[in-house]
């Protein structure tokens, strides 16, 4: 049974033992003739919820943890050597897990039986062609070492996904069974029902949490072994970034690091001014009708595709500065530079500043609008002394939004800025940000363990630490501003 009905058979099984636990609570109390401390849907919802949640919760640890126990099991089984020359097992692994999958392919296209694998009826001499004919791609010819852990694998996994079935199943009707059996007249239900439903939001509450900490130990782990290939010193502090996956890279991040920010100023620039003049005039100025057609037309900005973005810099804007702007100056041949694609970026988030600013401004209580305009300012002064600095922290929240999808945004730099590494302050010069090179680093048939490869968990990293170090200081400077005003 897969995972997707046997979530479907615990959920039947939970609004059953609901009805049923609904039905023993009236009955109860009709036969006691003692009433109910708690209405008769809080015995069915703690029924439920005693069949539904913990065998789902066990389903998702069983999932999590049967992989690693498989692959720790079935690692041993590969000899070293199998490995090829300069590779990695992690990759070795990902061809047992390929052949694993597609065997029961081949097994159906050859008419074969499981004991075919057992007994070596398949011939796996050429595995990697009968793979091939199923669609199955795997990185090179498996050795008879490789197939019998692919074997094993296939096997460990099918019996541990009937031992999960059972062990599931077998917990959903175990605890219904005994929840429906605790049911009396006198029992808190509400209470117990609350209560899981508490644990429930908690534990829901935790999972944005350990989310940002498993994607930050992932990005940790893999730049330690980065920093074991290749010195800090150098990513930090090199001026040239150049990869070579023959050996003899250069992996200086401070071209990328320039790339990205002077891109992103260049989109903030254009967004900020824009976005916040939008939004005051929406918020203060414009009539009713026209603000109820002009922020969602606004507003479809962002809901633009990033690659419509990208060819709009690469066809038009692109091609229109260079030879308007940078060739007649000298200052430039290529249509694919920072302005490039700073200008279409500061077009794309303008909604992300105009919009959370427009809501922000309309939040400014109307009674601090209608002091100003009592003590006699104008307009434009209750908007500049009043409003702004009261709204200061959002509209510095909606800048940092801003500000975080440029710096995040690749596919506008691909195409309107290009791909070139370097330190250069003419914006009409092709360079590039460290999201473009991660992305480039982790595509291609390329070694995983290799420095070439790894650094890219360093970029990561390092564009993590900016943001973070970017949000303290915004976050600063709007308590600064708040202790002021309020």
């Amino acid at each position: 049974m897969n995972v997707g009905s046997i979530i479907l058979v615990v959920l039947v099984l939970a609004a059953i033992g609901y009805v049923l636990g609904r039905r023993r609570a009236l009955a109860t109390s009709t036969a006691s003739g003692v009433r109910l401390h708690s209405l008769p849907g809080y015995y069915g919802q703690t029924v439920a919820l005693f069949v539904a949640v913990p065998a789902l919760v066990v389903l998702a640890a069983w999932l999590f943890v049967q992989p690693i126990v498989i692959e720790t099991r079935v690692d041993g089984m590969i000899p070293d050597s199998v490995i090829p020359q300069g590779g990695a097992r992690s990759l070795v692994m990902a061809d047992v897990r390929q052949i694993a999958g597609g065997l029961d392919a081949v097994l159906q296209r050859n008419a074969l039986n499981e004991e075919a694998l057992v007994n070596g009826e398949v011939d796996f001499s050429n595995i990697r062609a009968r793979l091939a004919e199923v669609g199955v791609a795997i990185g090179s010819d498996a050795p008879r070492e490789v197939f019998e852990a692919a074997v094993s694998y296939r096997q460990s996994a099918g019996y541990g996904n009937i031992a999960m079935t059972l062990v599931v199943l077998g917990l959903a009707l175990g605890l219904g069974a005994w929840s429906m059996l605790r049911i009396r007249p006198k029992m808190r239900a509400r209470n117990v029902s609350e209560n899981f439903v508490l644990t429930l939001l908690i534990g829901s509450s935790m999972i944005a949490i350990l989310t940002t900490a498993g994607i930050v130990f992932s990005l940790v782990f893999e730049t330690i072994n980065f920093f074991k290939m290749y010195p800090a010193s150098e990513f930090f502090f090199s001026t040239v970034w150049n990869p070579q996956f023959r050996g003899g890279s250069e992996l200086g991040i401070l071209p990328l690091l320039w790339g990205t920010l002077y891109i992103s100023l260049v989109a903030l620039l254009v967004a900020v001014p824009i976005g916040l003049m939008i939004a005051i005039y929406l918020a203060d100025y414009a009539g009713s009708r026209l603000r109820s057609f002009a922020k969602p037309a606004i507003e479809i900005l962002a809901g633009i595709p990033t690659i419509v973005y990208g060819l709009f810099a690469l066809i038009t804007v692109g091609p229109f500065l260079r030879d308007w702007i940078a060739q007649p100056l000298g200052l430039g041949n290529s249509s694919s530079s920072v302005l490039t694609a700073g200008l279409v970026m500061g077009v794309m988030i303008i909604p992300f500043v105009s919009s959370l600013s427009d809501d922000i401004i309309n939040a400014v209580p109307q009674a601090m609008r209608d002091g100003s305009y009592a003590l006699g300012a104008t307009q434009s002064e209750t908007i500049k002394q009043v409003i702004l600095p009261a709204a200061l922290p959002g509209i510095v929240g909606a800048i940092l939004l801003a500000a975080s999808r440029a710096i995040g945004e690749t596919m506008i730099v691909v195409l309107g800025a290009g791909a070139a590494a370097r330190l250069d302050l003419n914006p009409f010069e092709a360079m590039t940000t460290v999201t473009v090179k991660i992305v480039s680093q982790l595509t291609g048939d390329t070694e995983f363990a290799s420095p070439e490869t790894l650094v890219a968990f360093a970029l990561g990293l390092t564009l993590f630490v900016i943001t973070l170090g970017l949000n303290v200081l915004a976050l600063y400077v709007v308590r600064k501003y708040r202790e002021q005003y309020e």
